[in-house]
Parts: structure tokens; sequence; C-alpha cells
């Protein structure tokens, strides 16, 4: 895991994921994101060295506190990008698309004036 994208999605796809079912381990992020087996091996490694993400004796990935709210921050750029894109004439999937390009290279600080600017 290169980037802070990188990191991002992982933790936005655990997020996701534990939405979905009741426990997350390895071999299910292997299965939504299509990824090496030894890809998100490491990129898991990586989350618990960086104190993200804990994973229990069963494999079981749950988010700390800190990949918790790293997690949030993400999706919440994700559904607002996906909604204004979508309100722009952009279908579902395009929005979707652009969404998780954009979500993970805008800075927080712009992010916060964009949602301000879109509740006026």
């Amino acid at each position: 895991m290169r980037t802070h994208e990188s990191q991002e999605m992982y933790l936005e796809t655990i997020l996701l994921l534990r939405k979905k079912r009741s426990s997350v381990r390895s071999v299910d992020i292997v299965e939504e994101r299509g990824y090496a087996k030894s890809s998100v091996s490491r990129a898991v490694n990586l989350l618990l060295k960086d104190g993200l993400v804990n994973v229990d004796q069963n494999g079981e990935i749950t988010l700390t506190a800190e990949g918790l709210k790293k997690a949030e921050d993400v999706y919440e750029k994700h559904r607002v990008f996906t909604e204004v894109f979508m309100h722009m004439g952009a279908d579902r999937e395009l929005a979707e698309d652009n969404a998780c390009r954009v979500e993970h290279v805008i800075s927080d600080d712009l992010f916060v004036i964009l949602k301000k600017y879109l509740e006026k």
C-alpha cells in the first residue's frame, strides 16, 4: 500500500463491508475489491501497524476509533460527491466512479467549503 489514497480505500471498504455483515476478514476485502490476497494481507498489516485496525485471532478486522473516523470521513466525501454529480446529470455509475477518484484527492479544508456552499 503506497499511498494515502489506498489506505483510505481500504478503510472505506472495511466500513462498508461491516455495514453489510457481522464480521470482516481479509478474504471479504479480496472478494469485494478483486485484489490479490497478498496485496490485501500487506495492506491490512500496514493498517494494523498504523493503529487504524485491529485483527483478532480469528482474522476478524475491526476499525479502531481513529480508523473509523478516517473511514467515515472518506465515505462522507463519497456520498456528497456522488449526490452532486448525479444532481449535475451524471448517472449513478458515472457519479460513483468519479466520486471514488475525487474523494481521495480533495483537501479536508476545501471539502468543508464545498459542503457549506451546498448547504446554501
